[in-house]
């Protein structure tokens, strides 16, 4: 897939529109990852069918890592909702030490076997419920496309839980499908609005940079990158 695709697109693909059911049942169960799993045992180890696989780093990303020509060497980073892995292999590229989850164990056992020597740590994890050392225990944190993925109705949750894998001085970056206030937002996904972007100063980081980007083909959500920064002197609590 070449352009921006998204977890939990209602992207007009064939794979992604057969059959979406399952999407609604698990969101009926009061389960609003419940269904992320199945998306690639249905896929049946065929990376186009999933319909956010790009296989290779987010373009936002991408041009982010050019941009900067960050490296990581002695730095710990951490991918939510890896899926398959591209983006962090980009930044083990870049030196740093790499943990990437995913809540769905199917992806895992994917970007496992696609990036076997990478030294990545891939593992499966659910972000709301995470491993205890992880919490401020991250250089750099990286959220693509997750947190639109989640109903509305949990955005405050689903916010702290992204920032406060954080530590002291290091930096998050967001890339979101982003919308003004107001806007029709049935989904999934339901992209981000300003506002809600704000959430993540609640929780003791500093908006260093946004950026917007044009829609994609056949998209009428604007691409939005932030990169969030939190104090040195801010001590990240376990909740």
């Amino acid at each position: 897939m070449s352009q921006d695709q998204q977890p939990t697109q209602s992207s007009e693909t064939s794979a992604e529109s057969s059959d979406r059911s399952f999407v609604q049942d698990a969101l009926d169960r009061g389960e609003p990852m419940g269904w992320f799993d199945e998306v690639y045992v249905r896929a049946n180890g065929q990376a186009d069918s999933v319909p956010w696989a790009n296989q290779a780093p987010r373009p936002a990303f991408a041009n982010w890592l050019a941009e900067t020509q960050v490296r990581g060497e002695g730095k710990k980073a951490l991918v939510i909702a890896c899926g398959l892995g591209d983006d962090a292999k980009a930044l083990a590229d870049r030196g740093y030490t790499v943990t990437a989850f995913d809540i769905a164990p199917t992806a895992i056992q994917w970007a496992k076997e696609r990036f076997a020597d990478s030294g990545i740590h891939f593992l499966v994890a659910d972000m709301f419920d995470p491993p205890a050392e992880w919490v401020g225990g991250f250089d750099f944190v990286l959220e693509i496309f997750t947190v639109q993925a989640l109903p509305i109705s949990i955005r405050h949750e689903a916010v702290a839980a992204v920032a406060k894998f954080v530590k002291p001085g290091g930096e998050l970056l967001v890339v979101t499908s982003g919308m003004a206030d107001g806007g029709d937002r049935s989904g999934p996904p339901w992209p981000l609005t300003k506002q809600e972007l704000g959430f993540y100063l609640e929780h003791n980081l500093a908006e260093i940079e946004f950026r917007a980007f044009p829609p994609p083909p056949n998209r009428e959500t604007s691409r939005w990158r932030v990169l969030y920064q939190r104090p040195k002197e801010i001590e990240v609590k376990q909740a």
